[in-house]
């Protein structure tokens, strides 16, 4: 055999090699889901992707081996929202999952072909995404929080622990895919009822300015800040605590996740378990269901999260019949 045979032999040798090796990691015939995240990163997915992990290995399913799942982080960008969706969808995944409400307006815009279950803090038939709870309609389904449905109870907590509070800080990630006003008015209308005075602190991406929101809420004199779940404040967890405790500002979130990262308290549907369950909707789907007729989920399971040390760092002094009602606390 000449040199040039043998050199043709051995490049065709490494080319079957290698797509040998693409197929043994991918195996044909096995469901793919594409899957985005306003939180974590590749480096560090954070709990909502082991939450869902979890949820997939209790099902029987094994990543790599009988389902194939690609993960995107959106970190904040929420500008690259279509971009990574139109992505994920040029893949022709057979479910995708999306926890971001932005992500779940570029699908829709994106697909009516692939079914799609979302795990997301509003009100999926006020947005106009499905047609209603029982038979969502299209290709979406999936599992609401009820997060602005709680904006009333949170408001009421606050004013038990900290007595006496009449301003309160509202800080809002603003994005083009969010919608804002429906916030806005969730909090209004129970602070009205509570005699409380909202102030509103809006940051924008790419890069918000938090530690100015909270030099402005300084300014105001809020007395404590709540904090809306959006994909543009997710990623900042750890720094808007860091600089609620900065500025002893007693803070009240919409996820358990802020007060983990040093948050006062949180109170909202159970985190783990909402994003857990996304996985049942994935194996409906995978095993036949249509998104149409699976009803949207609400949650039935609630968290109230409560930070003694941090607590004890701004100066604040938990209520004993307020601790006994906590479902967690961090010391």
């Amino acid at each position: 055999m000449n040199k040039r045979k043998l050199g043709s032999f051995a490049l065709c040798a490494m080319l079957f090699a290698l797509c040998f090796s693409a197929q043994a990691q991918e195996p044909a015939g096995i469901p793919r889901i594409g899957f985005v995240t306003s939180a974590g990163n590749p480096n560090s997915p954070g709990f909502r992707v082991e939450a869902f992990k979890h949820g997939l290995r209790e099902l029987g399913y094994v990543e790599g081996k009988n389902i194939l799942v690609e993960y995107r982080y959106i970190e904040g960008k929420t500008e690259r929202v279509p971009e990574i969706v139109a992505e994920l969808v040029q893949l022709k995944p057979d479910v995708l999952v999306l926890l971001s409400l932005g992500a779940v307006w570029a699908a829709k815009q994106a697909t009516r072909a692939i079914p799609i279950v979302t795990v997301v803090p509003d009100d999926l038939v006020a947005l106009g995404i499905v047609n209603s709870l029982a038979r969502p309609g299209g290709n979406i389904t999936g599992l609401t929080r009820l997060s602005r449905e709680l904006s009333g109870k949170r408001l009421e907590l606050l004013t038990e622990a900290i007595p006496g509070i009449s301003r309160v800080g509202v800080l809002y990630g603003r994005s083009s895919l969010q919608v804002g006003p429906r916030v806005f008015q969730d909090y209004d209308v129970p602070a009205r009822a509570l005699k409380i005075a909202l102030q509103i602190l809006e940051v924008r991406p790419p890069n918000p300015d938090l530690a100015g929101a909270f030099r402005v809420a300084s300014k105001g004199r809020a007395q404590a800040l709540v904090a809306v779940t959006t994909s543009v404040l997710v990623p900042n967890d750890k720094k808007i605590a860091e600089l609620a405790i900065k500025h002893r500002l007693p803070t009240m979130f919409e996820a358990g996740h802020y007060v983990d990262a040093g948050g006062l308290m949180s109170y909202s549907a159970d985190d783990r378990e909402s994003f857990k369950r996304a996985a049942i909707y994935v194996d409906k789907i995978l095993k036949g269901a249509k998104p149409a007729d699976l009803p949207v989920e609400q949650p039935t399971k609630f968290e109230f999260v409560i930070n003694q040390k941090t607590a004890k760092q701004i100066g604040v002094t938990i209520p004993p019949d307020l601790l006994a009602r906590a479902t967690k606390i961090i010391r």
